[in-house]
């Protein structure tokens, strides 16, 4: 059984290794037999001395995210509402997303599937990447429109049929 100080320490130490939110911090409490009210001391005492900030950690994720697991903007935000961040803290962040950069990974995710996904015509591979995309949490016209210029070539509305 750890007292509440080795609890913090503990803690400390685990926000110091990457980004956490209050969530990723509250499972981890949740682990402990600490009291309600002592849980609730130790996130404010992480949140006091700047372990724990979910602006930081909202400007972190959002970047890793795109730039590393190559998700779309539905799924980031997706992740964020799971791990209970409030909508105005993540909104500013999403907000300075560069266009140009967030449709680059979504067209060079689209050409490297295209390579490795199999199909019987152009219409059927167009509608793997499509799902594909938007499993990624990527929005509807802008995969539609990267997968145009993608398939200049084939009918764009027979593709759905």
């Amino acid at each position: 059984m750890k007292t509440e100080t080795e609890v913090l320490s503990d803690l400390a130490k685990y926000c110091s290794q990457a980004e956490r939110c209050i969530y990723d911090v509250r499972k981890k409490l949740n682990a402990t037999n600490l009291t309600e009210d002592a849980k609730n001391r130790v996130i404010n005492r992480l949140i006091q001395e700047k372990f724990i900030d979910e602006q930081r950690f909202c400007r972190g994720f959002i970047n890793d995210k795109l730039k590393f697991n190559h998700w779309g903007c539905i799924k980031i935000i997706y992740e964020l509402k799971r791990r209970q961040i409030k909508p105005e803290i993540y909104a500013d962040v999403m907000d300075t997303i560069d266009e140009d950069e967030y449709l680059s990974v979504l067209s060079h995710i689209l050409k490297s599937k295209k390579r490795s996904i199999k199909g019987y015509s152009d219409q059927d591979i167009f509608r793997k990447l499509y799902s594909f995309a938007s499993s990624r949490g990527f929005e509807t016209p802008l995969i539609m429109k990267a997968l145009k210029d993608l398939f200049s070539n084939i009918d764009h509305e027979a593709s759905f049929e």
